[in-house]
């Protein structure tokens, strides 16, 4: 069996995504501290927790491992929890159904997503979702929900969006020689530092692991 990306190369977008409800269904993988990805749901003590915040630590010593403090959230109980693993240690994938969606519309604080296969809905609090909030375009696909007993958990952002800048300071000319940097406001309300050459109302592909601009999308 195959990952969905692979599943993408092979089957085109067309058939991407029954391939992708084939391609998760195969044995569970066992990932590392360091590949853990905001929205992954995996097992701790028999229970689902949902990834939300990575942070490394680069070791002081020669030798030493880096360390990876991951802030996680009860998938059902909404329960904080912080741990701090080995960037090598290895954790278990929670068993769930990754399902391929699009992000649909908000209405007031909860969000809704189209299940790409079947065209059913599913819906997340703002609470649920945090700063994944910042990242949600109209239309927006790539995403995975994350499904515990037919029940949407968590989701996995794509791992760049296409955001429209609405805010920043004029672009100056001859700017992309240099490496500096201004404030930008997305539409989103996500602002992030951009270079100094992109202007309001051009598109900054951004990076959903630390919010950081790619490039121009």
């Amino acid at each position: 069996m195959f990952p969905p990306e692979i599943c993408y190369l092979f089957f085109g977008r067309m058939n991407y995504h029954a391939a992708s409800i084939q391609c998760t269904a195969s044995q569970k993988v066992m990932p590392k501290a360091s590949e853990l990805k905001k929205g992954q749901v995996v097992e701790i003590g028999g229970e689902p927790w949902s990834v939300k915040q990575v942070e490394s630590k680069s070791p002081s010593s020669r030798g030493a491992s880096t360390l990876y403090k991951v802030r996680f959230t009860h998938a059902r109980t909404r329960q904080k929890r912080d741990e701090s693993f080995k960037g090598e240690d290895f954790l278990k994938d929670a068993d769930c159904q990754r399902v391929a969606v699009q992000y649909s519309y908000r209405d007031g604080d909860t969000f809704n997503f189209m299940n790409l296969d079947d065209y059913s809905q599913y819906s997340l609090d703002e609470s649920a979702l945090e700063e994944q909030v910042e990242y949600l375009v109209d239309g927006l696909e790539g995403i995975y929900a994350l499904l515990l007993d037919g029940e949407i958990a968590a989701i996995e952002l794509p791992q760049t969006v296409d955001i429209p800048v609405v805010e920043t300071d004029p672009a100056i000319k001859g700017a992309s020689a240099t490496g500096r940097t201004k404030p930008a406001t997305l539409s989103t309300g996500l602002v992030i530092q951009v270079p100094e050459y992109l202007d309001a109302e051009e598109v900054a592909r951004v990076s959903t692991k630390d919010g950081k601009f790619v490039s121009r999308a």
